[in-house]
């Protein structure tokens, strides 16, 4: 036996959703949409986001014409009974209307424009990903938008009428939309190239495990060095196999080495540091013969290792900097780019609507949550539901494919339906 929990996030739709099962004997709860079980007192809907449940958001708008209504009541039933999907009501405020051609051409605009945006979303996410380097769920804490997650931004969305005026026309509002969206393409593309610039350069002066080209502060020691106006001190690589011909050879590449002045500083797995004492002006000389032996020599200063010790720590430094301000800037324009596409979204169902349903403006537009799994069922009912606003649609039309981004339908459906692509985030 089992116990249904309906929860709705839209206070108008109290009993709109089954989302967790309850079996008596256990003390677990079963997400709907998932079929994990969890802890009573943990967030299902906040767990299925994090953990990338393949789940779709569809934004439809019927008529409120006596039928529809109708139907809606009907739908209601239905998803309460049947679980396909969470529904709420999605408010979208009055808009100008403007003249018939000026709409239909801020329609394609907006379609446009829709493309563009989720482009710049989904760059923005993934270039969190690469910059905070940490695991999907982790950046995914991060893409917030107005300070909640995703999901209850969009299911309990409100116009911002600061920001995109409703007293503008719908071509302002989406001249407001594409400027905003454009400028922050072009400044994510200018931000990550110098972040990027950052980063590869402190990378090129980090420690490497290497002795050709490692720091050797801590392998050297002033005592090791000897250093006159005459003299000085070279450190040679010799590879673990040709030590004895080091031992052997290296007083014969100038006259003026010092004789067994050679002395083993340090080895690892591969080679080992040998230092070498010989008068300065013979340091060409000394040089071009050991590399004709394959022994390399590395020029040692300590001042010269310090300088390039303190320009590390100073880039490392400025990285972290740059880390910071970066993210920073990055969380708050995912937030704000996902802001304005829920607003786009808004905007082409307004703009559907009144091209669908003529005048004067009167439609309900509802936010569906359903999962893979459940769609196809989803658009039959949503289909038959809805058939009499196009009595003219062969049944044929009912099962569509949903592959085009932004819009449900590639061929003509009775209601307006768009999709909006979670996914895009790459959370599955």
């Amino acid at each position: 036996m089992s116990v249904s929990l309906r929860w709705s996030c839209c206070s108008d739709f109290p009993t709109l959703t089954v989302g967790l099962t309850q079996h008596c004997h256990e003390d677990n709860l079963t997400c709907f949409w998932c079929q994990r079980l969890f802890l009573e007192d943990l967030d299902w809907r906040s767990l299925c986001d994090t953990l990338g449940v393949m789940t779709d958001f569809w934004l439809i708008s019927v008529p409120l014409d006596k039928t529809s209504l109708t139907s809606v009541e009907k739908l209601k039933r239905n998803l309460a009974k049947t679980n396909l999907a969470s529904c709420c009501r999605f408010s979208i405020p009055e808009l100008k209307v403007g003249i018939l051609d000026s709409l239909l051409s801020v329609s394609d605009d907006l379609s446009k424009l829709d493309t563009l945006t989720e482009s710049v979303i989904k760059k923005t996410h993934q270039c969190m990903r690469e910059v905070m380097e940490q695991s999907d769920d982790k950046v995914l804490e991060n893409a917030l938008a107005n300070g909640v997650d995703l999901m209850s931004y969009m299911t309990k969305f409100q116009w911002d009428k600061a920001k995109y005026p409703t007293a503008l026309p719908l071509s302002s509002l989406a001249d407001i939309i594409t400027k905003e969206v454009s400028q922050m393409e072009t400044e994510l593309k200018s931000r990550a190239a110098a972040y990027s610039s950052v980063k590869t350069s402190l990378q090129s002066m980090e420690y490497k495990l290497h002795l050709q080209t490692c720091s050797l502060n801590d392998i050297v020691r002033k005592e090791d060095l000897v250093t006159s106006e005459h003299l000085t001190t070279l450190l040679v690589l010799v590879t673990r196999g040709s030590y004895l011909q080091w031992e052997r050879t290296y007083e014969s590449f100038s006259q003026f080495v010092v004789p067994r002045s050679s002395r083993k500083l340090y080895e690892d797995g591969e080679r080992g540091v040998f230092s070498v004492t010989l008068f300065k002006r013979a340091v060409c000389e000394f040089k071009a013969k050991a590399q004709e032996s394959k022994f390399t020599v590395r020029e040692y200063s300590f001042d010269l290792e310090a300088k390039q010790q303190q320009e590390r720590q100073q880039r490392s430094v400025h990285k972290k900097e740059q880390y910071g301000i970066f993210v920073r800037w990055l969380k708050v324009n995912f937030s704000q780019v996902f802001i304005a596409w829920i607003h786009l979204k808004a905007l082409r169902v307004f703009a559907e609507s009144v091209l669908r349903y003529g005048l004067p403006v009167n439609y309900q537009a509802l936010l569906l949550h359903t999962d893979k799994k459940r769609s196809k069922k989803l658009r039959e009912d949503l289909a038959s539901l809805f058939k009499h606003l196009d009595p003219t649609a062969s049944n044929s039309k009912t099962d569509v494919s949903f592959d085009i981004p932004g819009l449900c339908q590639p061929e003509y459906l009775s209601y307006i339906c768009f999709y909006l692509n979670t996914n895009l985030l790459e959370l599955s």
